[in-house]
């Protein structure tokens, strides 16, 4: 019989840790958290100081059961959750579902920490066991509660004020306000002209070159100093008349150092950038990673923990890096003293590591024939980074050029070619072509040279607005601002997706009408609970939480009751209409009452102001139609460049040879859901439109795997019967319910109730009802939503 009973939170992770223990060790699983504040009103006891009241999950009743009967037969309960604070908050849930005192003699219980996931790290760890840390607890329940009191307070007020099923949050609201105000300084954007005068100069037998026009009449030219064609003209008919000659040249020494090792924060970042992944896709093959792989010894982690804010290295890493840096590269890039970056987050008890290899020795080619393509890619690029801030600095040769043109006229050219590449040898953050930083180097050259033109290029320009977000910046800026945890990122990003709130489209975020609408009431009535500055001083108020340098219950007072007498009052001052409509200078055709523009489930459209009297309605762009617009896409039938044309259900793409070519693509192209295909096991899941406009969610094998789903795909398992994934489906009757799509199998779960109690169903038709499971019996037909959940073919 087992002595000591050890509890992680994946079954993958127990299966990695027992063989590193004896036969006296029993490693089970939680299956991550056993118990949470219930999806409804009245789960914090705010009158009795905040108190919260937990419940333990539905499909954590049976693990709960399982562990009991195990630790009845254990003499000590090793606690080894996750080095962070919803790890720590994990084993004090633990302890109190299973009703077990931490300071009880039998079991005797042990709390352990390791930051990744060795024989040597697992076994120091138990050797050297602690106590939970009541502060991260404290710190972790706080937020939890945070979350709920603005969760469940706010989305019912944009239920009441815009539509049924929005949701709003503490973060969540703040980076979707980002989004949104980078799209309005986008829409008023002006762009301003501007030009710029270049000339191609060369020497006999030299490489040619260019050089700006930098100086007129000895003052430096700013970038609106030349403001038209005219202008710009103008002097390239005087400067052609000119001789040029060399006046000045400036050799320089530049050193560059490497990136710091990643933290979670830059690891979705450069994953993002360089491939191409999603936040909650690394976090997920991370995940694999941290908890163990087997790459021909057995299971092993291959990566620390990715949950992290650190950015320093162990003496071990360090001592590893500069052997495999040595061996593989010479020593001339090792370094003689290890290279120290500073970690900047204020919490020091979560500052462990950065996220590194746990073995530096495991090359990236080593381990590629065990791993799938996306962990091979994502180990490299972790490999890849720990190295290369262990080596020697780049060195290059800064080159700057200044060239007369007479006497009023000065041009300036600069380059620079790498005269040790260092550390760019294996890696640059943001590219992977350490070559195009040698394209600038310039020939030989001498002062009083004189050079010949062989050509001045006037070059016209235009302001750019500012760029939307893409995944990488949106995460940079939260961590800039200091909102939120940059391990909570993926699954706020993820949210903003699935509410319809944003698009993302090729890695970018475009705001959808309803994500700005409610940005818009938000920003307009609750400003102070979306502004930058005030989510940030909450983190630093969680923050100090968790280093015992404050009492939870005094923050969430101080939170709450100026929170909840604004929405009291916000909820008697804002109507529906000032928020879903917006007046127009146009007229019904039908009845010539005002026309208004009004939010829609497809977004803004225009109708008549005289509803329901006058149903008039049309598309908000119909007053002026867009003539077809010359796409950079090709057909792939027939090669002609194809157009983007708009239907009767949105945008598209055409070829434009048609009619002989009836080729039609969508613009938005089908999106990966990170999800594994349950039937065929091969493909992924994809968000698709019909014909119709409706999204629906299939497998990206298609034709041969014909799996599909119209509602949400949740990558959980169903607590019933495990099969892989579960679905959520949101509507006015029976609010937000998760179902098991799997035939046969009837689990259910409401997530949020409805707002109202359902009407009474109507007269007309077969008669139906509810069951408790939320399903529908004594119908004589099926509709296609209630055949696609049981895993048949959605109509595509």
């Amino acid at each position: 019989m087992p002595k000591s009973l050890v509890i992680v939170e994946s079954p993958a992770k127990a299966k990695t840790i027992e063989k590193f223990l004896g036969k006296d060790f029993k490693v089970m699983a939680s299956y991550g958290h056993v118990r949470a504040l219930p999806s409804k009103q009245g789960s914090v006891d705010i009158a009795h100081d905040f108190e919260p009241r937990y419940h333990i999950l539905p499909e954590s009743r049976k693990h709960i059961e399982n562990l009991k009967k195990e630790v009845s037969k254990s003499d000590e309960l090793i606690l080894a959750t996750d080095p962070d604070r919803e790890g720590e908050a994990i084993a004090w849930h633990l302890l109190e579902a299973l009703g077990i005192s931490e300071d009880g003699e039998f079991p005797l219980v042990k709390r352990v920490t390791f930051h990744e996931i060795t024989r040597n790290a697992v076994r120091n760890a138990v050797e050297n066991p602690g106590r939970i840390s009541r502060n991260l607890v404290d710190a972790q329940q706080a937020r939890a509660i945070l979350d709920y009191l603005v969760g469940f307070n706010l989305s019912p007020f944009l239920w009441k004020k815009i539509r049924y099923g929005l949701s709003a949050g503490r973060v969540q609201s703040v980076a979707l306000r980002l989004i949104c105000e980078r799209e309005k300084e986008i829409q008023i954007f002006v762009p301003r002209e501007y030009w710029t005068l270049e000339a191609l100069l060369g020497a006999e037998g030299k490489k040619e070159f260019t050089a700006r026009l930098f100086a007129v009449d000895g003052r430096k030219l700013d970038k609106f100093a030349i403001g038209d064609g005219e202008q710009a003209q103008k002097l390239v008919e005087e400067i052609s008349r000119e001789n040029f000659v060399v006046t000045q040249l400036t050799r320089s020494e530049k050193k560059r150092n490497p990136a710091p090792p990643f933290t979670t924060s830059t690891l979705q970042q450069e994953a993002s950038r360089k491939l191409g992944f999603a936040a909650r896709k690394t976090m997920s093959v991370a995940q694999k990673l941290y908890e163990g792989v087997d790459v021909g010894q057995g299971l092993e982690g291959l990566i620390t923990y990715m949950r992290t804010d650190s950015v320093t290295l162990s003496e071990t890493a360090l001592t590893d890096a500069r052997e495999v840096i040595t061996r593989l590269y010479g020593k001339e890039y090792a370094l003689s003293k290890p290279r120290v970056y500073k970690t900047k987050s204020k919490n020091a008890q979560e500052a462990h590591e950065a996220i590194r290899p746990t073995t530096i020795g495991y090359t990236p080619e080593q381990v590629k024939p065990h791993l799938t393509s996306d962990q091979h890619r994502l180990y490299r690029l972790i490999w890849t980074r720990t190295v290369a801030s262990q080596m020697a600095q780049a060195i290059l040769d800064a080159t700057s050029v200044d060239i007369s043109a007479g006497e009023r006229f000065l041009f300036r050219a600069t380059g620079q070619v790498i005269r040790f590449p260092g550390f760019m040898k294996l890696y640059i953050e943001g590219t992977d072509d350490a070559e195009e930083k040698a394209e600038g180097m310039l020939p030989p050259l001498d002062e009083g040279q004189k050079l010949p033109c062989e050509k001045l290029d006037p070059e016209q320009h235009f302001t750019q607005p500012p760029p939307r977000f893409t995944e990488a910046s949106l995460v940079k800026t939260l961590e800039e601002y200091g909102i939120g945890r940059p391990s909570t990122y993926a699954s706020i990003i993820n949210t903003l997706v699935m509410r319809k709130y944003v698009q993302l489209e090729k890695r970018t975020f475009y705001p959808e009408d309803v994500g700005m609408v409610v940005s818009d009431l938000l920003t307009g009535h609750f400003e102070r609970y979306v502004d930058y500055d005030f989510t940030a001083k909450m983190e630093e108020n969680l923050d100090a939480i968790s280093r015992g340098e404050q009492s939870w219950q005094p923050v969430l007072r101080d939170f709450w009751e100026a929170f909840i007498s604004l929405l009291r009052q916000k909820e008697q001052e804002v109507t529906k209409e000032d928020v879903t409509t917006e007046k127009t200078d146009r007229t019904c055709p039908k009845c010539e009452k005002p026309l208004v523009v009004k939010l829609g489930r497809a977004g803004k459209f225009l109708a008549c102001s005289g509803f329901p009297e006058c149903r008039h309605t049309e598309p908000l762009s119909s007053e002026e139609r867009e003539e077809p617009v010359l796409s950079e896409e090709k057909c792939d039938k027939c090669g002609a460049p194809m157009l983007i044309k708009e239907g009767r259900y949105g945008k598209f793409l055409a070829c434009s040879a048609y009619p002989e070519c009836r080729n039609i693509q969508p613009l938005v192209k089908p999106k990966s859901l990170g999800i594994a295909c349950p039937e065929c096991k091969e493909g992924e899941l994809m968000e698709k439109k019909s014909r119709y406009g409706k999204i629906f969610y299939s497998c990206n094998r298609y034709p041969k795997c014909k799996y599909a789903l119209w509602d949400l795909p949740i990558p959980e398992p169903c607590p019933k019967c495990s099969f892989p994934l579960v679905v959520e489906k949101t509507t006015k009757r029976f609010g937000t319910v998760r179902k098991c799509p799997r035939e046969g199998c009837d689990w259910n779960e409401v997530i949020a109730p409805p707002e109202k109690a359902p009407k009474e169903a109507s007269a007309k038709g077969p008669s139906s009802k509810k069951t408790a499971s939320g399903k529908k019996t004594a119908s004589k037909k099926k509709t296609a939503s209630e055949k696609a959940p049981s895993g048949k073919s959605a109509k595509k």
